[in-house]
C-alpha cells in the first residue's frame, strides 16, 4: 500500500518511520568509494528502487554518516575460498544505514 498525503496526515503526531540505505563499498573500509546502492523509504513519501540513478547518493559510507545516517549493519568479512580469489560474485562489502523520520 502506498501512503498518500491524506493517510500520512491521519497518523498521530510523533509517528516515526524508518528509511534504509544500503551501500556497497569497494572495500571493507567505510571511507571506500560506493560501487552500488539501494534505498528504501518506510515513510511512503518516495518509492526509490535499486539503480534508480547514475550517481550514488553518497561517495563513501563516511559521507552518509556525516549526513545523519546511522550505521546498523556491516557485512561479515569472509576470506575468498582458495583458488577463487579472482572470481566475480555478489558485492560483499555491504553496509546498512538508517534514518528515523518523523511524519
Amino acid at each position: 500500500m502506498t501512503r498518500t498525503d491524506d493517510t500520512i496526515a491521519q497518523l498521530p503526531a510523533g509517528t516515526r518511520r524508518q528509511q534504509v540505505l544500503v551501500l556497497y563499498l569497494g572495500s571493507s573500509a567505510l571511507d571506500a568509494d560506493v560501487v552500488g546502492w539501494a534505498r528504501y523509504d518506510g515513510t511512503g513519501a518516495a518509492s526509490p528502487t535499486t539503480g534508480d540513478g547514475d550517481e550514488p547518493p553518497y561517495r563513501t559510507g563516511v559521507a552518509a554518516l556525516l549526513d545523519g545516517w546511522r550505521l546498523f549493519q556491516a557485512a561479515q568479512l569472509i576470506p575468498p575460498y582458495p583458488g577463487a580469489e579472482h572470481e566475480t560474485s555478489f558485492l560483499k562489502h555491504e553496509f546498512f544505514f538508517e534514518k528515523l523520520v518523523d511524519l
